[in-house]
């Protein structure tokens, strides 16, 4: 008895060592930042106070200093926030309690302020993505614990980014900074995303503990506007980097707009107009090189993430001819950024595309010390063949570019790709010497709050990552009841879409739906009417030839992405199958989901609309209007003119209805989240199916 006595009272002193009081009725920690901690590191302290105050209502004092007394928080870099951390320091951290102080320490500065943001996630249960997904500040009178420890280790993934990536919505969400001077791609983009905004995403990043953003499509660096959406980015800390149709910072429009205003026509070419694509290139990177954190993008595409051949026919025709001109371009630009005063460039170059193909063959010549890219296949599902057959040397690091969302493939709406699937190919990744950097395509970002959050956890420990563990922790965090239920619900959700037969990746996600099914039912069930007005006789529509596979052989751009962003489909005997098979998991999916939701507390309705109801509502609506078309299709072939009319019919109320989800989606703070819908353009495609119905209603009387 007196020996358990003795060790519980051992216990009791170990706790109270390692136990640490933040707030409670009695006491206020005081939060201390080293004196040398950079900016962000204050601006996260600062963000840890503030979340203090919300949970608890508490003010505590802010100050910086390099003797923490007990009771204090204690913020600062080991060895002093000068230390450069390489190797296995990088990024690290330790959040231990000692003396009676909470230290926060990391192996470098980035690795503290990260401690900070994970021991605010872990303790404090303040979700990182709050902001996007709508997960409530949790409340209390009192931060106490009686152990505190977390040691993390280096990252799995040194770099890891998002790309704010065709930003319909958050370009006119809220009131933009103002017009962006470059001419864009039939108009989009044309505005600079509200700073505020910009703050929200790179809050929200930091908080996740990714380190690098490529901050929107179409940026010209040297303009106010845009200078300041970068400069906040890098307060927070972030590395920043360029798209990858933007070298070094300059884009085909931005090329276009300068010299267009010089009174000059010039084809944005490095084969035409070498010299003044090269001015471009130095303007650009010294805009970038006032900040103190860059990865710099090399290489060279054309206007809008097309070849450069699209910009500029008269390029050679030739693989080895097109390859040398993006090689010849790539060591201008290390180079231009010796010239400019840039010392150890950190580069990147990535292989979309035509890069793909010609780096497989062995036709590009990389810069030595540059990462290379691999990308996906633009959907988030596998690793296209370059990725497996190019060889790798030691000159090079290696990363990758994973999509979250792509407006031509899909998702964009909506999640289309689970954290299993995500897992499985940052595994592929990891294991063929490519965890240098990953940027995640994650678009307007609220849509993929779920996507991030899961690819955040695998990047920092990928071999400690459990899909399953992970998504069920995932639910509790969100839901106090019926957490068996909502976890059935997600596995059914991602389990609804069609996938290919041959290639196993979804056929039918948003952006399939819109810029492949939607295109050809449209076009097709016009052909057969017109063809019915001419007396023709109707024989029923057998796959029409895809672009991609006519240009395979021919066209290095198309065959890198044949088969990944455009899957070709079956017959429309086959193609109305599975869509009718897609409606109908997504029809399960959406009940069960308002069933769930009718069901769960009032204080987590909303957030599950916001993960549940409205992703399977949409593409539950979505899919059945390009079922009814299709239908339509097969219809007017059999020359049943009433029942095409009434499917067609079908196929528009089905398009209104995913229309009609934003009067809940769109709600308080995101009243006009879906103001601007052009990357995947429902308003365009309702106007169109109004059309096409006039003409249907036409014709009836033909048959």
């Amino acid at each position: 008895m007196r020996r358990a006595i003795w060790i519980l009272g051992i216990v009791a002193i170990a706790l109270s060592v390692s136990g640490f009081t933040l707030v409670s009725p009695g006491k206020r920690a005081r939060v201390v930042v080293g004196e040398g901690e950079p900016a962000y590191v204050f601006r996260a302290a600062q963000d840890f106070t503030n979340d203090v105050k919300k949970i608890t209502g508490a003010d505590l004092a802010l100050v910086r200093g390099n003797a923490p007394r007990a009771g204090d928080a204690f913020i600062a870099t080991k060895g002093g926030s000068r230390s450069c951390a390489t190797g296995k320091e990088w990024e690290s951290y330790d959040v231990t309690v000692k003396d009676g102080v909470l230290f926060v320490a990391g192996g470098d500065a980035r690795g503290t302020m990260f401690g900070l943001y994970d021991f605010i996630e872990r303790y404090l249960k303040v979700d990182p993505l709050a902001f996007w997904n709508g997960v409530p500040y949790p409340k209390a009178d009192t931060l106490a614990w009686d152990a505190v420890e977390i040691h993390q280790p280096s990252p799995t993934f040194k770099f890891r980014g998002w790309f704010i990536n065709d930003e319909d919505f958050l370009s006119q969400w809220r009131e933009p900074a103002g017009p962006r001077p470059v001419r864009t791609a039939k108009g989009l983009c044309s505005v600079v995303i509200n700073h505020g905004t910009m703050e929200a995403i790179a809050e929200a990043m930091v908080r996740s503990r990714f380190n690098l953003i490529i901050p929107c499509s179409y940026i010209d660096p040297r303009e106010d506007y845009e200078s300041e959406n970068l400069a906040i980015c890098a307060r927070r800390g972030l590395f920043l980097s360029q798209h990858h149709h933007d070298p070094l910072g300059l884009g085909g429009f931005m090329f276009l707009n300068h010299w267009e205003s010089k009174g000059k026509n010039y084809k944005y070419s490095y084969f035409s107009h070498p010299r003044e694509v090269e001015d471009m290139w130095r303007e650009a990177a010294r805009a970038y090189a006032k900040f103190p954190d860059v990865v710099w993008q090399i290489g060279f595409r054309g206007i809008s993430d097309s070849p450069m051949w699209s910009a500029d026919p008269s390029v050679p025709t030739s693989d080895e001819g097109r390859a040398k001109i993006i090689s010849d371009a790539m060591a201008k630009q290390v180079e231009i950024l010796k010239e400019i005063g840039v010392k150890n460039p950190y580069l990147t170059a990535t292989l979309w595309g035509e890069g793909a193909a010609f780096n497989e063959k062995g036709l590009l010549k990389v810069p030595e010390g540059a990462t290379i890219v691999y990308s996906d296949n633009s959907s988030g599902w596998w690793w296209p063949r370059d990725f497996y057959v190019t060889p790798q040397d030691a000159s090079h690091t290696y990363g990758i570019y994973y999509h979250h969302q792509l407006i031509t493939a899909g998702p964009h709406f909506v999640p289309g790709v689970s954290a299993a699937r995500t897992f499985g190919q940052l595994k592929e990744a990891a294991s063929h010497n490519a965890a240098e950097y990953v940027v995640f395509n994650v678009g307007n970002v609220r849509e993929f709050a779920y996507g991030i959050a899961a690819s955040q956890a695998m990047t920092w420990n990928l071999g400690a990552f459990d899909a399953d563990a992970w998504a069920k922790d995932w639910i509790a965090r969100r839901f106090s009841t019926q957490r068996t239920e909502w976890l059935s619900l997600h596995n059914m959700y991602f389990k609804a879409f069609q996938l290919h037969p041959v290639h196993g990746h979804p056929m039918f996600l948003d952006g399939h739906l819109a810029h492949n099914v939607w295109r050809r039912l449209r076009r097709d069930l016009l052909g057969a009417l017109a063809a019915r007005k001419a007396g023709k006789t109707a024989v029923p529509f057998e796959p029409a030839t895809n672009s991609y596979v006519r240009a395979e052989m021919l066209d290095p751009f198309k065959s890198a992405l044949f088969e990944s962003n455009h899957p070709v489909m079956g017959t429309w005997h086959d193609t109305y199958a599975r869509l009718r098979a897609q409606e109908a998991a997504f029809a399960q999916a959406e009940r069960y989901a308002r069933s769930l939701m009718s069901r769960a507390p009032a204080n987590e309705q909303d957030l599950a609309f916001d993960a549940f109801v409205y992703p399977a509502a949409f593409m539950h609506a979505f899919t059945r209007a390009m079922a009814e078309f299709a239908d339509a299709l097969d219809l007017c072939q059999l020359g049943d003119g009433a029942g095409m009319k009434a499917a067609a019919e079908r196929g528009l109320a089905a398009l209104l209805s995913a229309e009609a989800l934003d009067a809940r989606y769109c709600r308080g703070k995101w009243a006009d989240w879906h103001k601007c819908r052009v990357q995947v353009p429902l308003p365009k495609i309702i106007e169109h199916a109004r059309d096409l119905i006039k003409v249907v209603q036409d014709s009836v009387a033909q048959f």
